[in-house]
């Protein structure tokens, strides 16, 4: 598969429900048998992969070092699952390559290296993807690259401090190039997400964004922001995505502690044949 060219204006939304859905098979199958891993986040952020990877970026597997590709980078190197779940579907990864996710030796371990095709960056100290993809920005501007960057982080990360130097490097530089998507969910390693963030969009408005927030589950709204996003007027956009962890498999969905989800044997099928009941 090949994505150079730039999103066609009318894009096929149940196509890209179809491509979410499937993302969302991958990643269960991935994790069947593990006994445990990051799985709600992955369910939760499918849509906006989807979105992204199949309408929106513009990259080609065949060369991943394609100097004009977008840059997608994974803050959040925890939501491995997804990001080679959405690498296998766009041709950067076989399928049968995933049978290996998360064990010793791997190339796809449970969070991200920068040595399997596709990855942007190395994931799992966060606070520092932001201000890694305000210098990509910069760099490609001053290379004459017309490419863009997208940087997905989470609601976890606006507590810390290094994001929000980036946020502000990112509107002195005027960075319209960059498109910051922060995955809201509510969740953290330890519990709930208590400190105190929103009004999230607010807020880097008055870092001097653009900012809107949407249902992250909604396929047309993701779609929309995104095209939005496209404006080049001097300001750098986020996206705040609202999403639910577990999204798809309601068993998972009403998980308390949804971080790092601890999941037995025999129920794998059962969560396997309640996202095929419910994804409709």
């Amino acid at each position: 598969m090949t994505s150079r060219n730039h999103p066609p204006e009318h894009p096929d939304i149940d196509a890209l429900k179809s491509r979410a859905l499937n993302l969302r098979r991958l990643m269960l199958d991935m994790a069947s048998g593990k006994g445990e891993g990051y799985i709600a986040q992955g369910l939760g952020i499918a849509d906006c992969l989807a979105a992204l990877y199949f309408h929106e970026l513009r990259y080609d597997p065949a060369t991943p070092k394609w100097q004009d590709r977008d840059r997608f980078i994974l803050s959040t190197g925890h939501y491995a699952i997804a990001m080679y779940a959405v690498l296998a579907e766009a041709g950067y990864l076989s399928v049968r390559e995933l049978a290996s996710y998360g064990l010793n030796g791997s190339h796809l371990p449970m969070s991200t290296f920068d040595d399997t095709p596709g990855v942007e960056m190395v994931g799992g100290s966060l606070g520092h993807g932001l201000g890694q993809s305000v210098g990509m920005a910069i760099g490609l501007r001053l290379d004459g690259s017309p490419a863009r960057v997208f940087n997905e982080l989470s609601d976890g990360e606006l507590q810390e401090g290094s994001t929000w130097e980036a946020a502000m490097s990112a509107a002195t530089f005027k960075l319209d190039s960059l498109v910051a998507i922060i995955d809201c969910n509510g969740i953290q390693a330890d519990g709930p997400v208590t400190v105190k963030i929103d009004p999230v969009a607010d807020k880097f408005v008055a870092f001097g964004w653009e900012a809107v927030e949407i249902d992250g589950n909604d396929m047309q709204a993701i779609v929309m922001a995104l095209a939005n996003a496209r404006q080049p007027n001097g300001k750098p956009k986020a996206i705040v995505l609202r999403t639910t962890p577990g999204k798809g498999v309601p068993t998972l969905e009403r998980r308390e502690r949804a971080h790092f989800v601890r999941v037995a044997n025999d129920e794998w099928d059962a969560l396997k044949a309640e996202l095929e009941t419910h994804h409709g």
